[in-house]
């Protein structure tokens, strides 16, 4: 079964990082598609298998970024140097087609790291990442990184797992969307969204967090009109109910039949 994970929402960068990590253990929970239950969440964090001291050293040797909403880090095609560390906020990891139309690879958070797979440096970034709320991230260039893992096996151990994990991740996403219905995975992401975000209310379970229908549509590889036309069906047939910037989920038993087995 596909599963989303997800995590809370960080606050505002200007808050130190330092502080704000502890106060976060170091990490969060990412949101990606994945059929394998113990990938909810994503990889553990990197910063949980390094001792405060090595901590310290990792954050000494890069340079901190501060993001707003919306700002790009990295882009597809660009130089690839080093990886991010993400210590508060969201980043949304992303591949963009030549005919333009994107694809959500996944949302990172706390303790995760983006700009792999070539972590060292060289070559040119395979996708694009971007905030996609207010984040602070720690750049570590390659040359420094490559010092690092050499002084710190934790750090070494923490890069393969990760490396690891996204690998299976991006494998399993290229899967399902060549076996999964584009229905069946809507229908299974509004479950998912209302198990992690679902407020109860007077009209129906709410999904509490804001994600527009371009961010859905980015997760299912679909349209934005798509998912646009989807969901009005869906209120016609009494299953949802779309309302400004939220969504309220009526009927989850028809959505469960829907991801179970539906054609586009």
């Amino acid at each position: 079964m596909q599963v989303f994970a997800a995590a809370r929402e960080s606050q505002d960068p200007a808050t130190p990082p330092a502080s704000r990590q502890r106060s976060e253990g170091g990490g969060g929970r990412s949101l990606l598609l994945t059929e394998n239950v113990r990938s909810i969440g994503g990889p553990p964090s990197l910063f949980d298998a390094l001792s405060p001291v090595e901590r310290e050293t990792v954050i000494k040797c890069g340079r901190r970024q501060v993001l707003y909403r919306g700002k790009t880090l990295f882009n597809q095609g660009a130089r690839h140097d080093g990886i991010f560390l993400i210590e508060t906020g969201r980043i949304r990891v992303f591949y963009t087609a030549p005919s333009q139309r994107e694809i959500t690879l996944a949302y990172w958070h706390p303790g995760n790291f983006v700009g792999g797979p070539e972590v060292f440096g060289g070559g040119l970034h395979q996708w694009s990442g971007v905030a996609t709320s207010n984040s602070s991230v720690v750049h570590l260039p390659g040359k420094e990184l490559r010092k690092l893992v050499v002084e710190i096996p934790n750090l070494a151990i923490g890069l393969i797992e990760g490396l690891t994990f996204k690998g299976k991740c991006y494998s399993t996403l290229a899967q399902m969307l060549g076996t999964r219905s584009i229905t069946q995975r809507l229908a299974h992401l509004l479950l998912h969204l209302v198990e992690l975000y679902g407020v109860e209310d007077a009209d129906g379970r709410v999904i509490a967090a804001a994600f527009t229908h371009a961010d859905i549509a980015h997760m299912v590889g679909a349209t934005r009109q798509w998912v646009t036309i989807s969901l009005k069906r869906m209120q016609e047939k009494g299953i949802v109910l779309t309302k400004r910037s939220q969504i309220v989920v009526w009927r989850p038993d028809v959505l469960e039949e829907m991801r179970g087995q539906a054609a586009d």
